[in-house]
C-alpha cells in the first residue's frame, strides 16, 4: 500500500509539472513589424561651448525579432553632425498595433555637434511604435538619453525624435 501511495504521488507531481510547462501565459500579441522611417530629431542639451542643441534629421530602423519580445534598432541623425545610435529594445505590446520599449546600446557620435552628443557615449531609448491597421504605415517617437555625451562639459545629452515609416 505505501509503494502504492508514492507511485500514485509521483505520477500525480509529473502530471502537474507537465501541465506547468505547458501553460501559456494570456497577455497581447507584439505589433509585428521591422521598418524604416524618417523624421525630425530636437536635442535638448547642450555642452559647455553651447553645441548639441537644435533639430537634426533623423533615419529610424527596426528589426523585430519575431518569436521574442525584442528588436534591434538603430537611429542615424544627419544634421550638423552625424551619429548612429543602434540599440537592444525589449517591446512591450499595448494591443494590436502599439508596441512601448525600452532599448540599451551606444551613441556613436562623429565628432561634430548632435542631439546625442559629440562622443561615443552609453545611451537608453524609451519609446512606442504605432502600426496603422490594414497598411504599412508606421508612426514612432522615442528619447535618447545618452550619459556623458560631451567632450566639453561632459554632460547627459538628451534627444527627442518621430517620425513615419514603412514595414517589410
Amino acid at each position: 500500500m505505501k509503494r502504492f501511495q508514492c507511485l500514485l504521488s509521483v505520477l500525480v507531481a509529473s502530471q502537474l509539472l507537465i501541465t506547468a510547462l505547458n501553460t501559456q501565459l494570456a497577455s497581447a500579441q507584439a505589433a509585428y513589424g521591422s521598418y524604416v522611417g524618417v523624421g525630425p530629431a530636437v536635442g535638448f542639451s547642450e555642452n559647455s561651448r553651447g553645441d548639441g542643441r537644435g533639430v537634426s534629421g533623423v533615419v529610424a530602423a527596426r528589426y523585430k525579432l519575431l518569436e521574442l519580445p525584442v528588436s534591434v534598432r538603430a537611429q542615424a541623425y544627419v544634421g550638423n553632425g552625424f551619429a548612429v545610435v543602434p540599440t537592444v529594445s525589449y517591446d512591450l505590446p499595448l494591443n494590436w498595433q502599439t508596441d512601448v520599449y525600452l532599448g540599451a546600446g551606444v551613441a556613436l557620435a562623429g565628432g561634430g555637434p548632435t542631439p546625442v552628443g559629440d562622443k561615443v557615449s552609453l545611451a537608453l531609448q524609451p519609446g512606442v511604435d504605432y502600426i496603422v491597421p490594414n497598411s504599412n504605415t508606421v508612426f514612432f517617437g522615442n528619447a535618447v538619453i545618452a550619459f556623458d555625451a560631451y567632450r566639453n562639459g561632459g554632460g547627459t545629452a538628451f534627444a527627442v525624435q518621430g517620425g513615419v515609416g514603412l514595414r517589410f
